[in-house]
C-alpha cells in the first residue's frame, strides 16, 4: 500500500513539474487569476477535481483490475 502511495506521489510530482517545464506563461496566468476568484469558486473547484479523482480510480479499478 505504501509503495502504491509513493508512486502515486511520484506521478503527481511528475505531471506538475510537466506544466512548470512545458507551461510556465499559462501557469502564471492561472495563478493571477487565482487572486480574483472568490473562496466559494475555489471550494467548488476543488470540490469537483476531488470528485472526478475518486471516478477516474473507481473507474481504473473497476474495469482495469
Amino acid at each position: 500500500m505504501m509503495q502504491q502511495f509513493l508512486i502515486a506521489f511520484g506521478l503527481l510530482l511528475v505531471f506538475e513539474g510537466l506544466l512548470y517545464a512545458f507551461f510556465p506563461q499559462q501557469l502564471r496566468k492561472m495563478a493571477e487569476s487565482i487572486k480574483t476568484m472568490s473562496d466559494d469558486g475555489m471550494r467548488i473547484g476543488g470540490t469537483l477535481a476531488i470528485a472526478i479523482g475518486v471516478f477516474v480510480i473507481w473507474l481504473v479499478r473497476v474495469f482495469l483490475p
